[in-house]
This record gives structure tokens, sequence and C-alpha cells, in this order.
């Protein structure tokens, strides 16, 4: 039989959080128990931003029961309104004598302030339950949430010797047809997909998600704005960010015009003569653009790489070798200077698809922002 401890009905809040995942940004993923004399009279999960939070549905399903309940929740029950209303009131109305939280929100309008109120209205707390679980499934509002920017994933196909193109700048195909397959599934947890304008011109991909649900926000980084007018990334209806440089008085040009007609211009700030990539994803964020897969090429990504950007990967790695002093390496920008600089990764993952290995990593950094 079963033990059914804090840990076990948090498990179970957890799982429920997860049946939204890739569907609730900005907002956290969030699941919630209402438990009385061992049997769970309610549940619930937060769908969507803008939907019921998890506990009003778990409290809604329990309903006049859950007066002497206990409530688990992943995340700590906001006190403040936002598209909804607070929920540590309703808890409060009623009748909770605990609540057993997952893990405190980092969401500085709220972090401690749910517990606080908890408290006083004399309802017992306790904190921390599935604490680092939790916060692996939030990674991306954690990062959101605390530092303005949305959550970087990089996702690379790639030869063993670290190649995405041959020197004539054939790309197709280096890794198979499975783990396409599943490279594409994967875009449905992502908010928008970003490339550089060379692979635009290169691949004229569609950059579509295997779902046709999810409508994801296509974004190219493009300091000159020579993405073509009728490029494949335009076709369907996902919106389309062109991020580049400020236009100089009296170079308003019809390439910027047309494009303007089919896209969002987001225009940032210059480093160096290039898009100052810190910038853009501070912008990206404030269009509430939580997280970002970035499927290419290697000067974009290097870039990333470069200035401290990037969070998670996902390399497929084919059995091929390609070789060429002129082939297209799928990381350039800078890179480090000694080997003891090398980028670390951490909590690694590997899987494989067909012939090929999938490298599933979070990056180990401190975050710069």
């Amino acid at each position: 039989m079963i033990k059914k401890t804090d840990e076990y009905y948090m498990e179970l809040a957890l799982k429920l959080a997860l049946k939204a995942k890739g569907k609730t940004s900005p907002n956290p993923l969030v699941g919630a128990l209402v438990v009385k004399a061992g049997k769970i009279i309610g549940k619930g999960f937060h769908a969507k931003a803008g939907l019921a939070h998890a506990e009003i549905i778990a409290l809604d399903e329990a309903g006049k029961k859950a007066k002497g309940a206990t409530l688990y929740v992943t995340l700590e029950p906001c006190a403040h309104t936002g598209r909804t209303p607070p929920c540590v009131n309703r808890i409060i109305q009623s009748g909770i004598k605990e609540v057993v939280v997952g893990m405190v929100d980092p969401n500085p309008l709220n972090n401690g302030k749910g517990v606080l109120l908890l408290k006083q209205s004399n309802v017992r707390v306790k904190l921390g339950v599935l604490n680092e679980q939790l916060k692996k499934i939030n990674q991306v509002f954690i990062k959101y949430i605390a530092s303005g920017v949305p959550f970087i994933t990089v996702k690379v196909a790639q030869s063993l010797d670290g190649r995405i193109a041959t020197f004539t700048g054939d790309s197709k195909w280096i890794t198979s047809d499975k783990s396409r397959v599943f490279a594409h599934k994967i875009r449905k947890d992502y908010d928008a997909i970003m490339v550089g304008v060379n692979t635009v011109l290169r691949d004229n991909p569609r950059l579509n998600a295997a779902s046709t649900q999810k409508q994801l926000v296509k974004i190219i980084i493009d300091s000159n704005l020579s993405t073509p007018e009728d490029a494949n990334i335009f076709s369907g209806a996902s919106k389309v960010i062109i991020v580049t440089l400020p236009s100089r008085p009296g170079q308003e040009t019809e390439n910027r015009k047309s494009l303007s007609a089919k896209a969002t211009i987001l225009e940032v700030r210059e480093k160096n003569g290039q898009i100052n990539l810190r910038d853009a994803l501070k912008k990206l964020s404030r269009l509430k653009i939580s997280n970002i897969i970035v499927e290419g090429g290697g000067t974009l990504i290097g870039s990333l790489f470069d200035e401290g950007l990037v969070d998670k990967i996902l390399f497929f790695i084919s059995p091929k070798i390609i070789g060429g002093k002129g082939a297209v390496s799928s990381v350039m920008g800078k890179g480090v200077k000694r080997a003891d600089q090398a980028i670390k990764l951490g909590q690694m993952k590997i899987r494989s698809f067909a012939e090929d290995l999938l490298i599933e990593a979070n990056i180990k950094k401190c975050l710069r922002v």
C-alpha cells in the first residue's frame, strides 16, 4: 500500500501541472489538490494565462467540503490581482486549514506575500515539498520573471564533427527523419522560434510547429533587413518579428516598408555594428515571449553563447563526418580563449533517434543580464 505523504500528493499535483506544458506562457505551470481525511476531493491545474488558477479550480471542485481540508499547490498562491483575483483570499474564505506549498513564487509581486497572508489568517503553511523538481519544470518562468529575458534553448542538427552544412552550403539532410520529426514536435513547447537571416536566405524554412493549434511567433535576426518579401517564413498565420537596427534618417528603404506590412519590425540597440542580442531579448520579453527555441545558424548561436544568453541545448548528432575548412560550424561567434573557459553542461540527458544521438542539457553558468 502506498504511503500517502506530503511528497505523494505533491507529486500528483506536479503531474497535473504538466498537463498544460507549453500552454501557460508567460505564466508558470501549476497544479493543486484538496485533500481531506486521506481522500482527494478537488484537483485542478492552470491551463492558460487569463484562465482560473489551479487552486481555484481545485477549490471549486471540493466545494463546501474544503473546510478543514489541506490544499497542496505546486507554487505559492498569489496575493496580488493580475488577470484574475488573488487566490489567497479564496483559500482563506474556503476554510482550508493547511496549505502545503511546493515552491515560493519568484515573481517579485508575490514572492512570500501569499504565504505571509495565509499565516496571518491562521492557516498552517508548509514550504518546499519537492522544491527542486518543481523548479525544474518551471525553469522557463523562473528565468523570465526574475531576469526580464526569455529562456533560450539552442537546437542544432549537426554531423559528428560539428558541421551544419557543407562548404557549398548544402544542409539537407544531416540528421535522420526520426530526429527531424521529434525536433519539429518539441517546437510546440515554446512561445517563439528564432533564426538568423542567413538561415532564411540559405534554407528558406517555414518554421511551423507540428501542431496546427500552436502558432509560434517567428523571429528573424536581420540587422540589414535583407529578408526576402516572399520568404516561406511568412507562410501561415503566425506572427513574424524581424529584429533589426534602427534606420538612419533618409535610409527608409522600400524593403523596410514592404516587410513592415508582413512583420513587426523590432528595432534594438547596436553593439559593435551588430544587433545587441541582450537588448533584443529584453524587448522580446516585454512582448510576453518567455521562451525561445533558436534553430540557426552558427553565427547567431555562437553570438548567443558569447553573450552568456543560452540556458539549454538540444544537439542532434549524426554519425557522419563532413569536414572541409569552409564547412559551416554549428557554433561560431568569438568562442573562448582557453579550454578551461569552455561552457560546461549540467543535468545532461542522452537519447537516440535512429542512428542519431540527442544530447539535452542545461548550461552551467551564472545568469548575466
